[in-house]
């Protein structure tokens, strides 16, 4: 039996797909077009249940880790939605983490041990603040780490926090940020010595905070049912019970999420990958040239079995790093690798997928054609190709 079908997750992917069904199917061109999905699919989302998978129900989530996390972004994209609709819908799963593990640790523990006195008891306040309301589906929030000349340089991030009483005065400015239009509040990464120093601490930063503005939306290659933000800070006052945890320890904070959310990337890759095969299978079967149907041929056959093999592998391997990930194991080399494995099974499938549906595949009305546009951005983001392998080689010892 697969660590994720168990009759209860089997409930929880009929679940989701009949979310997708109802809910998602009818109206994603329409959002995919208007460049946002509505706020009301959050609130039905988390009526359901869904939205507050992977977070404990201390917090108003519905319970679960990351094994039940995969299974419904995996159902969702292969029921028909999309990795833009995933980015759109669950950015609070890269949003709320840090601070349900900061009021955690605050009274269960230290974050290496540095959080101890300094942990405020604001932590406690931001859950009833940020985290239950999101999970309820009446807030969105989002994350800002990634500047304008940072990339994927998380420790030379330049926007500053400077005390001043019992405020932070916020300035600087972020980039790509998923969900930044609609977000009601950002958890933002900024400096609290001087930029670039890699001391960093995590900001929640209320939408209408004189000084925080939301700039242009930001026009993409593909997931655009997700509306992606320039964020500007200038003199923002954000008050010390804003504060995720400890300060300065926001660098560690962000490192310890961030396999749950290439995890997330991973499996966005290789259930676009899954769902690719399964339209390019079906569009073989119907679609006839020269008197006969397309799978017919020796040729067609074996590009679907190939392109099937890779999709399975890839979904094998990032099952098994995280359970070991659940299991509590380091395997920080071995969710690199897995991110790889998926970015590289979906590329080269949703590339086969739209050759073999010929001119059909490249109109707007093939839903092949979201995938291959949304999946460019899965290597990118999260950490790139080139970053995983620098931290694959890292575990080689090289």
């Amino acid at each position: 039996m697969s660590i994720v079908d168990t009759p209860e997750r089997r409930q929880l992917r009929e679940l989701t797909r009949a979310f997708v069904t109802r809910e998602v199917l009818p109206h994603l061109d329409d959002w995919e077009r208007a460049g946002e999905v509505p706020r009301s699919l959050h609130a039905t989302a988390a009526k359901l249940g869904l939205l507050g998978i992977g977070f404990p129900e201390s917090v108003g989530g519905s319970g679960g880790d990351l094994l039940d996390s995969i299974l419904v972004t995996e159902e969702l994209i292969r029921s028909g939605g999309s990795s833009g609709l995933v980015a759109a819908l669950f950015t609070h799963g890269i949003a709320l983490p840090h601070m349900v593990a900061a009021a955690g640790k605050r009274t269960g523990g230290t974050l290496g041990g540095r959080l101890g006195s300094d942990a405020t008891s604001g932590d406690d306040d931001l859950i009833d603040r940020y985290v239950r309301p999101t999970l309820a589906g009446t807030m969105i929030g989002a994350l800002a780490i990634t500047e304008p000349d940072g990339g994927s340089d998380v420790a030379g991030i330049r926007t500053t926090a400077r005390r001043d009483g019992d405020h932070y005065v916020v300035n600087g400015s972020k980039t790509y940020i998923t969900s930044g239009h609609r977000a009601d509040f950002v958890t933002t990464a900024v400096c609290t010595d001087f930029p670039g120093s890699g001391e960093l601490t995590l900001l929640v930063i209320d939408k209408g905070t004189p000084g925080f503005t939301v700039g242009r939306r930001l026009e993409k290659l593909g997931w655009h049912c997700s509306d992606t933000a320039e964020l500007s800070f200038v003199d923002v006052r954000v008050p010390l019970t804003n504060r995720i945890g400890a300060e300065d320890t926001g660098f560690l904070a962000i490192m310890q999420h961030f396999a749950a959310e290439r995890l997330s990337l991973a499996t966005q890759a290789y259930a676009t990958a899954q769902r690719c095969v399964e339209l390019a299978v079906r569009w073989c079967r119907d679609r006839e040239t020269f008197g006969r149907p397309l799978a017919s041929r020796q040729l067609i056959r074996h590009r679907l079995a190939e392109m099937h093999t890779r999709a399975e592998a890839a979904r094998a391997y990032v099952h098994e790093v995280a359970h070991r990930v659940v299991a509590g194991e380091p395997v920080v080399t071995e969710v690199a690798m897995a991110k790889n494995v998926a970015v590289a099974a979906c590329d080269h499938v949703v590339d086969q997928a739209l050759q073999l549906h010929g001119g059909f595949g490249y109109l707007r009305d093939a839903e092949v054609e979201r995938h291959y546009r949304d999946a460019r951005i899965l290597g990118i983001g999260g950490g790139t190709t080139e970053i995983m392998n620098e931290i694959i080689a890292k575990g080689m010892g090289l």
